[in-house]
């Protein structure tokens, strides 16, 4: 009694359908999928920039003299 079967869940989509129709819906779905789209897009960016710059870093160590002398 206490949870939802799948003829509650159907009743729920019916309503929402009729509220929101099936363009609203469907633009929804389609504006959270770029959302999501764009922030994995944003994370792999940063993950790229932060890998970039350790590399650099890396780099300028292993170039620069162990004994500080530049002679």
């Amino acid at each position: 009694m206490g949870s939802m079967s799948i003829a509650h869940w159907l009743i729920v989509l019916a309503i929402i359908m009729l509220v929101f129709g099936t363009k609203k819906i469907g633009s929804i779905g389609s504006d959270l999928g770029k959302a999501i789209k764009g922030f994995n897009d944003g994370v792999k960016g940063a993950d790229s920039e932060q890998a970039a710059a350790s590399d650099g870093q890396a780099r300028q160590e292993k170039s620069a003299p162990a004994n500080g002398n530049n002679t």
